[in-house]
C-alpha cells in the first residue's frame, strides 16, 4: 500500500512542478501531470488547475503605470467586512475578563447574564443597549478567539505541574454515621497546601483547604504548621464558615488528619469521616483543583514561616472566600463516556457557589436570605483590589524574608566560584 505525504510535503512538490509544468509544451505537460498525480495522489483536474495558477503573474495598467500582481495558490483572500463584536464590545469584555480574574471564554459566556447587572450596579462598567445585548449573546468560543491576543501577555511560561484527573471517588471508611452522599451538600474534601518554598525544612506555615463536592464552596485557613492541633482548630473554624452544616470530611492519610483528636469530634458531632487511597490524588479531586486555582493563584510557591506572614495570608483569605464562593463559575462533570481511545466529556452550565446554593430545595430558605443579603452588599471590583493590595503587602514581606535572603547568598558565593568573583 502507497504510503500517503504530508500537506507540507505536496506543497514543495507543487512549487518546483509547477515551474516546469508552465514552461512545457503539451505533450509533455500531459507527461508532468501524470507525474504529479501518481506522486501527490490529487485528481487530475485539479491537479492541471493548481499547475497552471501557481505563482501566475496578472498584469494590470493604471494610466501609464504598469503593476504586476503574482498569485499565491496557497493563500486565501480573508473575508472582509464589518465585525459584529466590535472594538468597543471587546474594550468592555477585556475589563470582564480581568474582574474576573482571567476565566475561560466558556465559563465567562455562561455567567454573563449574572454578572453584567452586577456591574453596572456597583457602577464598575457603563455600556450602551447595543453591547450589551452583542455581550449577552456572544459564545465560549468567541471570547477566547476575541481576547487570543491578549491572554498571550498573561501566559507564564515554563508553568508545569499536575493537573486533577478523572472524578474517581473510593474512600475507605473511617467510622460511617450515613451514608457518603454527593448528591447533598456539606460532604467535604479536606487538604494541606504547604508554603515550604520548595525546602521541607524547619517549621513552615500551612493552608487548609476545604471544598463541598456538591456546590463547590471552598474556605481556606492558614495555620503556623502541621501538627494535629493547629489543624484541627483550622478546621474547626472552617467548618463554621460554611453556610449549611457539615456532613462528612474526606481527608487523605496524613497524620494531621487521621488522629484521635478528629476521630472523637466526628464521632460527637456525628460526621461520616473517609480517607482516600494512598498516593491516590485522584481520589480527592475536588481539593486537588482546589489547591492551584484558589491556593496557589492568590499566595503563589513562597515560602511562609512567621507570624506576620500567617497573618497577611488570612486576610487574603478572609476577601478571597467571597470573590471565590460569589464571581467564580464552576463547571462540574455530569457525564463521560469513552469510545474507543476518544473521551467525551459533558458538563453543566457553568454557575458559582452561590448560585448551586440558592438553587437547592434542601438549603433553609433563612440561609439563602443571608447569602442574598451579602451577595448585594458586595462589589466584585472592591473584593479584587483588596486581594491585590494584600497581595502587595505579603510579597513586600516575602522579600525582607531572611530565608530567601540566605539562599541568594548561597547562589551568588556559587556563581562567584565558577567564575572567580568574591561577593
Amino acid at each position: 500500500m502507497k504510503k500517503e505525504i504530508s500537506m507540507v510535503v505536496r506543497k514543495v512538490i507543487s512549487k518546483e512542478v509547477a515551474k516546469r509544468y508552465q514552461k512545457a509544451r503539451k505533450r509533455e505537460k500531459s507527461k508532468i501531470l501524470d507525474e504529479f498525480v501518481e506522486l501527490t495522489g490529487y485528481n487530475r483536474k485539479y491537479g492541471s488547475w493548481l499547475l497552471r495558477n501557481w505563482g501566475r503573474e496578472v498584469v494590470v495598467w493604471t494610466g501609464s503605470k504598469r503593476i504586476v500582481f503574482i498569485g499565491d495558490i496557497k493563500k486565501q483572500k480573508k473575508r472582509q467586512g464589518k465585525r459584529f463584536y466590535d472594538k468597543e464590545v471587546e474594550e468592555v469584555l477585556k475589563k470582564i475578563w480581568y474582574i474576573l480574574d482571567f476565566l475561560c471564554g466558556r465559563r465567562l459566556a455562561d455567567y454573563m447574564e449574572e454578572i453584567l447587572p452586577k456591574l453596572e450596579k456597583c457602577g464598575e462598567i457603563e455600556i450602551n443597549p447595543e453591547v450589551r445585548k452583542k455581550l449577552l449573546k456572544i459564545s465560549g468560543r468567541t471570547i477566547d478567539r476575541i481576547l487570543k491576543e491578549e491572554k498571550k501577555k498573561w501566559r507564564i511560561k515554563g508553568k508545569k505541574g499536575t493537573k486533577p484527573g478523572s472524578l474517581l471517588k473510593s474512600q475507605i471508611p473511617v467510622r460511617t454515621f450515613t451514608d457518603w452522599n454527593e448528591k447533598i451538600p456539606g460532604f467535604i474534601e479536606v487538604d494541606l497546601v504547604d508554603h515550604s518554598g520548595g525546602v521541607e525544612r524547619g517549621i513552615f506555615a500551612q493552608t487548609l483547604d476545604a471544598t463541598d463536592i456538591l456546590t463547590g464552596w471552598t474556605e481556606t485557613m492558614c495555620v503556623e504548621n502541621k501538627s494535629q492541633v493547629r489543624v484541627f482548630e483550622g478546621l474547626q473554624k472552617i467548618m463554621k464558615q460554611f453556610p449549611f452544616k457539615i456532613l462528612g470530611i474526606d481527608s487523605d492519610n496524613g497524620s494531621e488528619f487521621i488522629n484521635h483528636h478528629l476521630v472523637k469530634f466526628c464521632e460527637r458531632n456525628i460526621i461520616t469521616f473517609t480517607k482516600s487511597r494512598p498516593y491516590k490524588k485522584n481520589d480527592s479531586c475536588y481539593v486537588e483543583q482546589k489547591n492551584w486555582s484558589v491556593v496557589r493563584k492568590a499566595v503563589g510557591y513562597f515560602r511562609y514561616e512567621t507570624e506576620k506572614e500567617v497573618e497577611t495570608i488570612n486576610q487574603i483569605y478572609k476577601y478571597l472566600r467571597l470573590y471565590t464562593n460569589y464571581f467564580q463559575p464552576q463547571m462540574k462533570l455530569i457525564e463521560k463516556k469513552r469510545i474507543g481511545s476518544k473521551v467525551i466529556k459533558k458538563y453543566d452550565k457553568a454557575t458559582t457557589p452561590y448560585q448551586r446554593i440558592t438553587e437547592r430545595s434542601d438549603i433553609n430558605t433563612e440561609i439563602k436570605k443571608e447569602l442574598k443579603k451579602q451577595y448585594e452588599s458586595l462589589n466584585p471590583v472592591e473584593l479584587k483590589k483588596q486581594i491585590v493590595k494584600l497581595q502587595n503587602r505579603l510579597f513586600e514581606i516575602v522579600r525582607n524574608n531572611p530565608f530567601y535572603r540566605e539562599r541568594i547568598k548561597e547562589k551568588q558565593e556559587k556563581i562567584g566560584k565558577c567564575v572567580g568573583i568574591d561577593f
